[in-house]
């Protein structure tokens, strides 16, 4: 008997739980009233002329790396810190294929190997940051292909 009142109970509050709680609208529903074509004005877009657009963007910051690197070739070997990076490869084979396009391009580029195995291209290197970094503005300028190039610090 007990086990029956128990069930009649559960059920009884499970029953009133699912009790809507939403009321009744106390006023009757009435449709929104559209507005006259008088009142509301046409939206009207208007697109400003476009002057000549930059070939590469001056604000891209120039992106800068500290590593110490070995050169593939012994008569590359310079003194200079600064090196242009244009491309890094992690196999020697496709780097030196980008340098054969470089080279197609007027670059002189040679091909050091980076203390975290990548093989990078460079096409120029410096003795001072200042003339790095103009010169690296100028091959973005001038080479909007390479607008990506960065600049390598000898570590």
């Amino acid at each position: 008997m007990k086990k029956v009142v128990l069930f009649v109970f559960i059920i009884g509050v499970a029953l009133a739980s699912c009790k809507s709680s939403k009321k009744a609208a106390s006023t009757a529903f009435e449709p929104a009233v559209q507005q006259t074509a008088a009142t509301t004005q046409p939206k009207v877009f208007q697109v400003p002329e476009v002057k000549e657009a930059p070939a590469v963007q001056d604000d891209k910051p120039i992106s800068v790396r500290k590593e110490a690197f070995t050169f593939t070739q012994p008569e590359d070997q310079n003194q200079n810190s600064y090196f242009i990076i244009v491309g890094s490869f992690s196999s020697m084979e496709n780097a030196k294929n980008f340098r054969q396009t470089l080279m197609s391009e007027g670059f002189t580029p040679i091909v050091v190997q980076s203390e975290t195995g990548y093989y990078r291209v460079t096409v120029d290197s410096f003795t001072s940051e200042a003339p790095a970094r103009t010169r690296l503005m100028q091959i973005r300028q001038s080479f909007p292909k390479y607008s990506d190039a960065w600049l390598l610090i000898k570590n």
